[in-house]
């Protein structure tokens, strides 16, 4: 991603994009004032097909720029020790996303090879495409960092998995959870995923989430909201005992949780 917008300032496509667009509107607007001066249904329809043909050009001006940079970004990677495949599963992991939100959703899977008439990118299928085959075939077993980012990552991953969840797009975030999941299920990532499964809710969905909790609290035995969602998802499963016990334990981890009265009030009277 850096090398490709690096690759817009090496070759100063805002200033190009900018005279592009001067220069359509500025034929558009001379356009117009002729059009007004014989007004005519013939007239008008000509200046409604010179407007398309404009805006379409500057679309397509600016499509063309994005795969440059694409091109550019893939080729300084090509010459790095990283690893330059990695920008084409950018965009397959991008689109095996969108399709597993499709999926769960029962909408129509999308079509990655079209794209709108204003569209400022090409389409993701097209740059997955070129991406990989402008990839040095040599360099498939670099390094790409993955470990040194995860480390780095490590501290933010829950609140960035916490509003992945909160997006209330249960496919595609089962997805990203799978991929994150690629070497090992984490007690993060169970943690979420148990968060993902209980907020959907159905009874099914809540024992699911029970041994996901309960795999996350196996793993870190002091993750404080793994014993809460726990607690939760027994109590509504009928586990009534099984679930205090739990939401004891997580007032106990989390003395000061801001959702500590209402918590209370589902525990036993007195505790």
């Amino acid at each position: 991603m850096l090398g490709h917008e690096f690759g817009h300032f090496e070759k100063r496509h805002s200033l190009y994009e900018f005279k592009k667009k001067r220069t359509g509107t500025d034929i558009l607007a001379w356009a117009s004032v002729l059009a007004a001066m014989a007004p005519s249904r013939d007239v008008r329809q000509s200046y409604r097909e010179l407007e398309v043909a404009v805006y379409g050009e500057i679309y397509r001006y600016g499509r063309d720029q994005e795969r440059e940079a694409d091109l550019l970004g893939v080729s300084y990677l090509n010459k790095s020790g990283l690893r330059p495949q990695a920008a084409s599963s950018v965009w397959l992991n991008v689109i095996g996303e969108a399709e597993a939100s499709a999926s769960v959703r029962g909408l129509k899977k999308p079509n990655f090879t079209a794209i709108a008439f204003a569209a400022s990118h090409p389409p993701n299928a097209e740059r997955a495409t070129y991406l990989s085959l402008f990839a040095d075939p040599e360099g498939y077993l670099r390094d790409d960092g993955e470990a040194r980012y995860r480390e780095m990552l490590a501290p933010w991953l829950p609140i960035f998995l916490d509003d992945q969840v909160k997006l209330n797009d249960f496919g595609a975030t089962e997805y990203i959870l799978g991929n994150l999941a690629e070497h090992g299920w984490t007690a993060p990532l169970l943690f979420a995923r148990g968060e993902l499964y209980r907020a959907r809710g159905a009874q099914r969905d809540l024992v699911n989430a029970i041994n996901f909790y309960s795999g996350a609290i196996e793993q870190d035995p002091e993750l404080a909201g793994a014993y809460r969602g726990l607690g939760l998802s027994l109590i509504k499963t009928g586990r009534t005992s099984e679930g205090q016990a739990a939401l004891t334990r997580y007032l106990e981890l989390e003395p000061e949780a801001s959702d500590t009265k209402m918590i209370r009030l589902m525990l036993p009277t007195g505790e």
